[in-house]
């Protein structure tokens, strides 16, 4: 069996009255399930063999590989109070997606667009969270941007909202439990799903100094949003 930890306990959130936003990071490479995703999912020799740790976080959806450096993790909590709060679990996640573009317009990324309505998984998207569609992630001619989880409470909403560097389908599918023919062909059908914001970016700039221009703008545009909340780092 796969050693499991937690991606994010909730209930630090659960007792906010205000906004908060949170950039999340990992020490070593991790898997995160969603929240009603079986183990069986992946091929436990596999992620032992790359000393791979695994986390389940709060909100459903596909699968993510989390390595140092390569990604943007940001979890935002609002509180039922918050005028961003919506009732309807697909409208509740369009603020998310435009705080998102708001951001990615400082790295000079034009164009971007927020899925809106009910999600569109697709054949590997219950799997794979940067296969299908869902409410409030964001897309580049087609290609997602922003992956996003929900969860929700009767004290308010957590979103978790991530993006990579670089997008590279590879090193999660083989992390799966399929068979070799299934691999390759997940490998080629995911190879397009997803963008990197390094490559969106193309100011020829690192990956950390990509990282940390989108995390300032994230976190600067946060506040802006109805009350005025300070967001936070851990």
């Amino acid at each position: 069996m796969v050693a499991w930890s937690a991606m994010a306990d909730v209930e630090p959130f659960r007792v906010l009255t205000r906004r908060h936003a949170v950039v999340r990071r990992v020490d070593q490479p991790t898997v995160v399930l969603g929240s009603t995703q079986d183990h069986d999912v992946l091929d436990d020799a596999a992620v032992r063999a790359g000393r791979i740790e695994v986390a389940r976080r709060r909100g459903g959806g596909g699968a993510v590989l989390l390595r140092p450096g390569d990604h943007l993790w940001v979890d935002a909590w609002i509180p039922r109070d918050d005028p961003l709060w919506r009732a309807d679990v697909s409208a509740a996640a369009t603020w998310a997606g435009a705080w998102w573009c708001a951001a990615l317009a400082t790295l000079g990324v034009r164009g971007p667009s927020v899925h809106e309505g009910p999600a569109r998984p697709g054949p590997l998207g219950s799997t794979v969270c940067f296969s299908g569609r869902g409410p409030g992630e964001v897309f580049h001619r087609g290609s997602k941007v922003m992956g996003l989880s929900q969860w929700r409470s009767r004290e308010g909403a957590l979103f978790h909202t991530c993006a990579y560097t670089r997008w590279e389908a590879g090193p999660l599918v083989d992390l799966l439990a399929l068979d070799e023919p299934t691999r390759a062909a997940w490998a080629d059908e995911l190879a397009g799903s997803a963008l990197g914001i390094e490559e969106l970016a193309a100011t020829g700039a690192s990956p950390g100094s990509v990282l940390a221009t989108l995390t300032e703008g994230l976190l600067s545009t946060f506040p802006h949003w109805g009350t005025a909340v300070p967001g936070s780092t851990s």
